[in-house]
């Protein structure tokens, strides 16, 4: 059925990313259209479509330099990545974890080591930087660097044909050609979904981003290519969309509250689009 998808063992995302759609691979109640040609993803994260549909040619791009360079560490230079990890995790305690934050490394696999290790013992795997470009959430609760399920030379592979780029969305949508597939999954928030969605939104990802995404989508569908969006649920995307593609609302958990008590069920749109 998908003649462009590797038929390997499912490997499993890596990085911990808020908004990430493990949800949605999970979610019975939708699938992803076939294609013939690539997969391209603009606003990369932890990678969860990708991994699960382990597409044999892929572009896979996001704007932050240290997520993209993880990834390419990773791809490139498994061992050396690993081993860093390894050390990182025997010297994690409260007192290592804030010195390591603050410290700058020199060479891409010990700042790969670096971003995994602070991505898995952070405050909720959350990615936050202060206004010199530090890195500077607080320690979490998990001190687990390492997992034993976990395989870094397959994750490599299923990388290794990739083409992974740090750039705007616009730039990596224009890449998609007929018979592609693009899943973009731009930066939202679901919080505020009935109560100021846009105003909220606006530090995250702008309403002028949002027009913009629209465009470059709408182009790339008149290209023939396939397009899967997920966005907020709210009015002013349906507005935004409205008579465009097939929409669905799809229920997921969420699990943004630092206290599970006040985590609830929220909704998302997903758009299909060609």
């Amino acid at each position: 059925m998908f003649p462009n998808l590797s038929r390997e063992l499912r490997v499993k995302p890596f990085i911990k990313w808020v908004g990430g759609k493990r949800w949605l691979v999970a979610n019975r109640d939708f699938n992803f259209p076939t294609f013939t040609g690539r997969y391209v993803e603009p606003f990369l994260g932890g990678g969860a479509v990708f991994f699960h549909l382990q597409p044999k040619q892929s572009i896979l791009a996001d704007l932050n330099p240290k997520l993209i360079e993880t990834y390419q560490a990773i791809r490139d230079d498994w061992r050396r990545c690993e081993s860093e990890l390894y050390r990182l995790q025997k010297l994690h305690s409260k007192e290592f974890y804030y010195e390591e934050r603050s410290r700058v490394r020199r060479t891409p696999h010990t700042r790969a080591a670096q971003f995994l290790y602070l991505n898995r013992t952070c405050w909720n795997g959350l990615y936050r930087e202060n206004l010199k470009g530090q890195f500077n959430v607080p320690i979490g609760t998990k001190d687990r660097v390492i997992f034993e399920d976990e395989s870094f030379e397959k994750i490599s592979e299923a990388l290794g044909s990739v083409e992974i780029y740090c750039k705007d969305f616009e730039d990596t949508i224009s890449m998609a050609v007929a018979g592609d597939l693009v899943f973009a999954d731009p930066p939202y928030t679901t919080a505020h979904n009935l109560n100021g969605f846009v105003k909220y939104n606006q530090n995250i990802f702008s309403w002028a981003d949002q027009i913009r995404l629209k465009e470059s989508l709408m182009e790339a569908v008149n290209r023939g290519v396939k397009v899967v969006m997920t966005n907020a649920d709210h009015e002013s995307i349906h507005n935004l969309y409205d008579g465009l593609g097939v929409y669905a609302s799809l229920n997921r958990a969420s699990v943004v509250a630092g206290n599970s008590n006040y985590r609830s069920v929220t909704s998302e749109a997903v758009y299909v689009f060609g």
